[in-house]
């Protein structure tokens, strides 16, 4: 969420940068200050009757000790105090459309993000490695996974509709490898923190960390509880410290979590969405980091690392693009999306998306730390970044490393999780 201080004080940067995400979210901005100048205005007045009802209660006290009638003047105390009520009721409506709209307006892209209409215009970072070149026609992980008895579609349809998936056998035993190839990576290697989070999460939890009321359409929804399937792993983890006050000292904290993340949007029939590309229900390990605001971008460079070094010891080839002004998410101020080459499917796969929110999830979850030298309580900055999302992965893994005979080869790195070289048809 931005602070109304920063709309109040400089109006018209934050218009000209909300206006460089597009459309017209920035016209929120006069609707913001308007509510803000009229709740402000009944707060003054409120403050102005009660320091004169209080003046007036003392006089009324002083009268009565002198036997005199203070009835009229009790009964323009009650008018006063009737006032008050109004303005209590009509300040705190006020606020609340006040902090309904704030909670409706994106974060402002950081002035390093590069500018950009739309996907198209966002640059390349970096390249690792080279696609590579199979003297067969590739197969894609559909039909792999088929063969292989790896992966069941239509038992997923079966039991829970479209867009779902069984795993079996070694489809299902490679998932649980990769996830633990991955977790051990991260908490072994790159300094994270385990973490085993509920699958189910308060409303609060996902304004927290902005996917509501934005994205209310896309969540599975448990109504009589109250509550919701996590879309991603990063709601639960970054609320943990949830309108805490952490020691600056402890700073970064730096977490990775597994869960299945559950999501409504699965996108429509097509290439880009055949077999696992889009699911309502994937796995996924999570990073989230918790800093000081001028360490971010580097603790930004440092999680896209981490997540790169996934696809590097797998031996996978993949890009790194920074997203435009027009293409960056809702609460990102700055994000790296890590694509990965997938033969079968012959384009890139995004598998992570690595994002500095800047302290625009930290106001809205009422995360603080205490400054050591002004003692005054600040906004940390929020990160967080797949490392990876295991569906794309295992499409990129399967399609990259089969072999002409039907069989895929594992990377040596996965090859102790998985506990064999190769898969082969079971049969």
């Amino acid at each position: 969420m931005l602070d109304i201080r920063l709309i109040r004080e400089q109006t018209e940067t934050v218009r000209t940068r909300l206006r460089q995400r597009g459309g017209d979210v920035w016209t929120l901005v006069d609707e913001v200050l308007s509510l803000d100048e009229s709740r402000r205005k009944a707060e003054t007045e409120k403050q102005a009757l009660q320091s004169e009802r209080n003046r007036v209660s003392k006089e009324i006290g002083f009268a009565k000790k002198q036997g005199q009638d203070t009835s009229p003047i009790e009964a323009e105390m009650r008018t006063i105090g009737d006032r008050v009520d109004a303005l209590n009721k009509e300040a705190a409506d006020l606020d609340a459309r006040q902090e309904t709209l704030l909670l409706s307006i994106p974060n402002l892209p950081h002035e390093a993000c590069p500018a950009g209409a739309s996907a198209e215009e966002n640059p390349e970072v970096r390249v690792w490695g080279t696609k590579p070149v199979l003297a067969f026609a590739p197969k894609d992980h559909v039909v792999l996974g088929t063969e292989l008895k790896m992966l069941d579609f239509e038992a997923g349809v079966k039991i829970s509709g479209s867009a779902f998936v069984v795993y079996r056998g070694a489809g299902a035993r490679l998932e649980r490898a990769l996830i633990n190839f991955l977790l051990d990576l991260h908490t072994t290697q790159h300094g994270y923190t385990e973490i085993a989070p509920p699958l189910l999460v308060k409303p609060e939890a996902l304004v927290g960390t902005g996917q509501l009321p934005k994205f209310e359409d896309q969540l599975y929804a448990c109504e009589r509880d109250g509550l919701y399937l996590l879309p991603t792993a990063e709601v639960p983890v970054t609320n943990l410290h949830r309108e805490e006050i952490v020691d600056p000292a402890v700073l970064p904290i730096c977490y990775a979590a597994y869960t299945p993340c559950f999501r409504r949007e699965a996108g429509s029939a097509g290439l880009g969405t055949r077999g696992l590309i889009r699911m309502h229900q994937f796995d996924k390990v999570e990073l989230v980091k918790i800093c000081l605001p001028q360490d971010s971008m580097e603790e930004l460079e440092k999680l896209t690392a981490n997540a790169e070094r996934v696809l590097q010891l797998l031996g996978l080839h993949y890009r790194v693009i920074e997203l435009c002004t027009g293409d960056i998410g809702f609460g990102s101020a700055k994000t790296y999306d890590i694509e990965v080459w997938a033969p079968g499917q012959g384009t890139y796969l995004e598998v992570s998306s690595c994002s500095n929110f800047g302290d625009y999830q930290s106001r809205r979850m009422k995360l603080r730390y205490k400054d050591a030298e002004t003692k005054k309580n600040l906004f940390p900055h929020t990160l967080n970044g797949s490392g990876t999302a295991l569906a794309r992965l295992f499409v990129a893994l399967v399609e990259t490393y089969q072999q002409a005979d039907g069989s895929i080869a594992l990377p040596p790195a996965l090859q102790p999780y998985f506990g064999a070289a190769e898969i082969r048809n079971p049969s």
